[in-house]
């Protein structure tokens, strides 16, 4: 079966986030794509079944463990199958199509709750000042006074690793172009410190929405290889735009 290594929410090798992607030809099981995953050793790796079923069945693995949504890891697929597609996940039926020379996803939003901030969470962000947070479907969302506290966060991930969510988005307002920037820790879920999470931007869109009163804006995800995207939020959706660049092409031997 053939196997990709993608870099997505980028237009330049070796930045964004890079995804496996594996065109699924047979009937696999699970702890064979897992398997995989923890092979392959990136943050998601998604599977596509391309026998021509239609939505396209799609799942993510990280090394770890089978994760119910992924944004970069489905910007890797559509493009390396290109055109307008539509995915059976997990998540929902989720639909891609081309756009501005990259890839718009159509991905649900989140659901946000304010919450008293948990003091581990807080003693796990050590050197910075909680502003507020916020509780989404599967993660925290901890608001921070300025980009370069985002940048500079030294997260105890051991602590992180025992909360309930999946993981912690640390976000401020943005700079340098972006109106918001993040950066994402999921030790729970193998992934120390994901490089641009698309999933999060479901987020994001959805919290600094609200505090901007806008619908379209730009987040800038502040991590080691940085990533861009552009969100646009509708309704109860949310639509993620971003380019991607292939890196590696080849053919599974198993």
């Amino acid at each position: 079966m053939d196997v990709f290594v993608v870099d997505a929410f980028t237009d330049e090798p070796f930045k964004g986030n890079p995804a496996g992607v594996v065109l699924l030809t047979e009937d696999r099981p699970a702890a064979w794509m897992q398997a995989v995953a923890a092979e392959m050793r990136h943050s998601e790796t998604a599977f596509v079944d391309v026998r021509g079923v239609d939505p396209i069945p799609l799942r993510w693995f990280t090394p770890v463990a089978e994760v119910d949504l992924c944004g970069h890891a489905t910007l890797a697929a559509a493009h390396v199958l290109g055109g307008d597609r539509r995915f059976q996940t997990r998540g929902g039926v989720l639909s891609c199509s081309a756009k501005d020379g990259g890839v718009e996803l159509d991905f649900p939003a989140d659901d946000l709750q304010p919450v008293e901030p948990p003091k581990e969470l807080v003693a796990g962000l050590p050197g910075v000042t909680v502003l507020e947070a916020r509780r989404g479907r599967e993660d925290f969302l901890v608001r921070v006074a300025s980009a370069d506290e985002v940048r500079a966060v030294r997260p105890d991930l051991s602590v992180f690793a025992r909360e309930s969510a999946r993981g912690v988005i640390v976000t401020a307002p943005g700079d340098r172009g972006a109106d918001f920037v993040s950066r994402c820790f999921y030790p729970a879920v193998g992934i120390d410190e994901d490089p641009v999470t698309g999933s999060a931007h479901c987020t994001l869109a959805v919290y600094w929405g609200r505090e901007l009163t806008r619908s379209s804006l730009v987040g800038a995800q502040l991590s080691a290889r940085g990533g861009i995207v552009r969100v646009v939020l509708d309704g109860d959706r949310v639509r993620l735009t971003g380019r991607a660049v292939t890196i590696l092409t080849g053919r599974l031997g198993c």
